[in-house]
């Protein structure tokens, strides 16, 4: 029943990938690529954070391969599932301009922003959020961990996606990079 929770806005290093690769219509503006450009070109790895954590999270990870890849690390590791709300996933103002399915597509699937997604009880829920306050970050309660394995998607009070027959249901364009799967 831990809380999950992510740090900053996840998704600004893969928009600004997608502007590199001229994959956006429109395009972004000046000021949008030059912040995400430099998210990912210089991204602020949140050490002060994972020290403040100590004791408050019960698990915590960076988010370099994509939130629901490097997630589904936790999930396996810890046997364990989660339901995850997309309404509650951080939107950068960036992000926000864009189509659902590209905020969506940069949230889950893009690497390299090196937030932290940790988890945590829900009797801590106060002092994460004064932690996150301490050190000026947005920290956002995106989901709940569940004992049943498996990754559920919510939007509202609707299933996005759900486990079915020992398979995540997750679309393709929302897995992460594996470094270890073979090249086809």
């Amino acid at each position: 029943g831990d809380d999950l929770w992510v740090s900053g806005f996840p998704g600004e290093a893969r928009l600004a990938l997608e502007a590199f690769r001229g994959s956006l219509h429109p395009g972004l503006s000046t000021e949008a690529f030059e912040v995400t450009r430099l998210a990912m070109e210089r991204p602020d790895p949140r050490v002060a954070l994972g020290v403040g954590l100590r004791g408050l999270a019960t698990a915590a990870i960076d988010v370099s391969d994509g939130l629901l890849g490097d997630l589904g690390h936790v999930l396996r590791r810890s046997c364990v599932g989660v339901s995850l709300c997309l309404d509650d996933l951080p939107v950068s103002p960036w992000l926000a301009t864009r189509s659902p399915d590209e905020r969506l597509d940069c949230i889950l699937a893009g690497g390299d922003d090196y937030e932290l997604l940790f988890t945590a009880p829900p009797a801590q829920r106060e002092r994460v959020v004064q932690l996150g306050a301490e050190l000026g970050l947005v920290l956002s309660r995106i989901g709940q961990i569940e004992a049943e394995p498996g990754l559920r998607l919510w939007r509202g009070a609707s299933a996005v996606a759900e486990p079915a027959e020992g398979r995540e249901a997750v679309p393709n364009r929302w897995t992460s990079f594996d470094h270890f799967k073979g090249a086809a």
